[in-house]
């Protein structure tokens, strides 16, 4: 494994507790998580371990303190970056540092052109998109979204293979709060990633300076 990714980063530092028969979450309290001694403990029995911080969702202070201090990148997400709002701080021009890692999408939404094409934005939100990213066509939009990804000053850039081959929404990951029988479901068929979305990933990894130092030559 290369990296693991910690669901719900936030609970390490307060999570919301309630009631084993509660009936719905309402009623609850915020219960203090067990902060950077868990941390430290894994990397006393453990060693350093390569970790992302899924800090999504109700971000306080205290998390990001959290975060900082326990040295783990954090998480962009460019599907929620469009809101309209030029200081969304998932929009690449927003980005003050390079400690996060930066997605098109995760498993938990739909693919870019699932996204991009359906029924989560309208038309207006789609005109912003195009207007940010400079095109004035649908033509490969997906790669338009990964070439985003891969110019910002994230650490790292993460994209799904369903963004890749360019899918829509029938084949996305998963579907949160559902029982669609779909979920978790998708598997990449052996041979769909050519070796032309191979080079084409491998061209803007380097023209953005991301390919390791052992594959520049």
């Amino acid at each position: 494994v290369d990296m693991l990714r910690i669901d719900h980063f936030r609970g390490f530092e307060s999570y919301w507790a309630i009631p084993a028969d509660a009936q719905t979450a309402v009623k609850g309290s915020w219960v203090p998580g067990p902060g950077l001694a868990f941390f430290k403990h894994l990397n006393s029995v453990l060693g350093e371990l390569n970790l992302i911080a899924e800090d999504l969702g109700i971000i306080t202070p205290a998390v990001e303190k959290l975060r900082a201090q326990a040295g783990l990148p954090g998480m962009k997400v460019l599907q929620f970056a469009f809101d309209g709002d030029s200081r969304n701080s998932f929009l690449p021009h927003a980005y003050r540092d390079t400690d996060f890692i930066v997605y098109t999408g995760t498993h938990d939404n739909n693919t870019t052109n699932g996204w991009f094409y359906g029924t989560e934005i309208n038309d207006k939100t789609r005109a912003y998109v195009m207007d940010y990213i400079g095109t004035a066509g649908f033509s490969d939009f997906h790669w338009s979204m990964i070439r985003l990804a891969m110019q910002s000053t994230a650490r790292m850039a993460i994209i799904p293979a369903q963004d890749v081959l360019g899918y829509g929404e029938e084949l996305r990951m998963n579907r949160p709060g559902t029982l669609d029988g779909r979920n978790w479901s998708w598997k990449l068929r052996a041979h769909a990633l050519t070796e032309a979305h191979m080079q084409r990933l491998r061209r803007l990894a380097s023209l953005y300076n991301r390919l390791p130092e052992t594959s520049k030559s």
